[in-house]
């Protein structure tokens, strides 16, 4: 079994219609500009408000990615 190296990266994803369109935003975003994701792990889940109903969900993530050996 090899040994695995990964970096973290924090980001907060947004959706207006609920907290896993915010989740695979950010997911598809990352993954778009990074690459060699591997997992993530939602650290906080919050929303914006406005007239009494909920205008976004905001999801902090941190993700890993590989890192590839020299």
């Amino acid at each position: 079994m090899s040994e695995h190296l990964y970096r973290l990266v924090e980001v907060a994803g947004t959706s207006k219609t609920g907290t896993d369109d915010a989740i695979r935003n950010a997911i598809a975003k990352v993954d778009k500009n990074l690459g060699t994701l591997r997992w993530f792990q939602v650290v906080e889940t919050r929303g914006q408000i406005d007239e009494g109903r909920i205008a976004y969900w905001q999801v902090t993530l941190k993700i890993g990615l590989s890192v590839k050996d020299a």
